[in-house]
C-alpha cells in the first residue's frame, strides 16, 4: 500500500517540467556541479569515490538520466530517490579540513540540491529569459518538492527564497573553497576522451576539437557561477568575459527555440511531453 507521506511527483505545468529537459540544461549543470564540489565534504566524496576521471561520459550520462527521472519519472521518481540514497550510504571519508564526512549527512546532501536554485536563475537570465519574482518563488517551491523526492528533510533546506539567500551567502563565505575537484573541472586542458560510440571522423578530429570545446565549456561554467562564488574560488571574470557571455547567451536564446522537438528536449523529457500531449503545457521559458 502506498504511503500517504510520500511526496507528489512533479507534473506538467510546473516550471521544472519546462526547463529541466531543455537542452540548455547541459550548459548550466556544470556550474551547479562546481558549486557542489567546492564544498570540502562534497569535493572529497567526489574525489575519493567518483569515476568522473576514468569514465567522464558514462558518469555524466548516468547523472543526467537520474536527474531526468526526478522530474519526468512520475512514480518512478520516488524509487529513483530511494535508489540514490542507497547508493550514497557507503560514501564516507575525511575532507580537506580533516572533518569526517558522509554523503547523506543532511547539511551536505541538502547543499548539493540547493545549488540548483541560483544556477537555474542565472541560466534563465543568460540563456532563455529571466524569471519573474512570482516564478522564482514557484521554482523554489518546486525544488523543495523535488528535495522531498530525494529524501531531503524540510528542516534542512531554507523554507523560502528570502531565507535561501542568507543561507547561500553563508555557505559561500564559510564553507566553499577551491578544492582539487573544482580545479580539475575548471581546467580547460583537462584530458577528455571522445564520447563513447563516436564515429571515425569525430575520433580523428577530437584532438583539434577538444581544446576549443574545453575552453567554451569552462567559460560558460564560470560565467554561470554566482559572482560571489567566483570571488570566493579565486576564478577571474572580466567585463570583457561578461560581454562575451551575453553575446553567447543571445545566440542560444535565438537558436534553441527554433530547434525541432527531438533536438530541443532531452530524450526522457521528450517522451514525457509526448505522453502528456492532452495536458495543457506550462508557460514557455524561451
Amino acid at each position: 500500500m502506498k504511503s500517504t507521506t510520500e511526496p507528489a511527483p512533479l507534473a506538467p505545468g510546473t516550471i521544472l517540467w519546462e526547463i529541466a529537459g531543455d537542452v540548455r540544461l547541459l550548459l548550466s549543470l556544470p556550474a551547479a556541479l562546481v558549486l557542489q564540489v567546492a564544498h570540502p565534504a562534497v569535493g572529497a566524496g567526489v574525489d575519493d569515490h567518483s569515476v568522473f576521471r576514468t569514465d567522464p561520459w558514462g558518469r555524466a550520462e548516468r547523472s543526467l538520466e537520474s536527474l531526468q527521472l526526478w522530474v519526468y519519472g512520475g512514480e518512478r521518481a520516488i524509487e529513483e530517490g530511494r535508489r540514490l540514497r542507497r547508493l550514497h550510504k557507503t560514501i564516507s571519508g575525511t575532507d580537506s579540513r580533516g572533518r569526517s564526512y558522509h554523503a547523506l549527512t543532511p547539511a551536505y546532501y541538502a547543499w548539493v540540491h540547493a545549488t540548483a536554485y541560483p544556477v537555474f536563475l542565472r541560466a534563465a537570465r543568460y540563456l532563455s529569459r529571466p524569471l519573474s519574482p512570482e516564478d522564482e518563488r514557484r521554482l523554489y517551491d518546486e525544488l523543495l518538492q523535488l528535495g522531498a523526492i530525494l529524501g531531503i528533510n524540510e528542516r534542512d533546506m531554507p523554507g523560502t527564497p528570502g531565507e535561501f539567500w542568507p543561507y547561500f551567502d553563508t555557505m559561500i563565505q564559510e564553507e566553499l573553497e577551491s578544492t582539487a575537484v573544482v580545479q580539475e573541472l575548471l581546467d580547460p586542458r583537462r584530458p577528455i576522451t571522445p564520447p563513447p560510440g563516436s564515429g571515425t571522423s569525430t575520433r580523428l578530429l577530437w584532438p583539434l576539437l577538444r581544446r576549443p570545446l574545453g575552453r567554451l565549456h569552462v567559460f560558460v561554467t564560470v560565467g554561470l557561477l554566482p559572482p560571489a562564488a567566483r570571488d570566493r574560488l579565486g576564478v577571474p571574470w572580466t567585463p570583457r568575459d561578461e560581454r562575451r557571455l551575453r553575446r553567447f547567451g543571445a545566440v542560444v536564446r535565438t537558436l534553441v527555440p527554433l530547434l525541432p522537438e527531438r533536438l530541443r528536449y532531452l530524450p526522457t523529457a521528450r517522451a514525457a511531453r509526448a505522453a502528456t500531449v492532452d495536458v495543457a503545457p506550462g508557460p514557455s521559458r524561451d
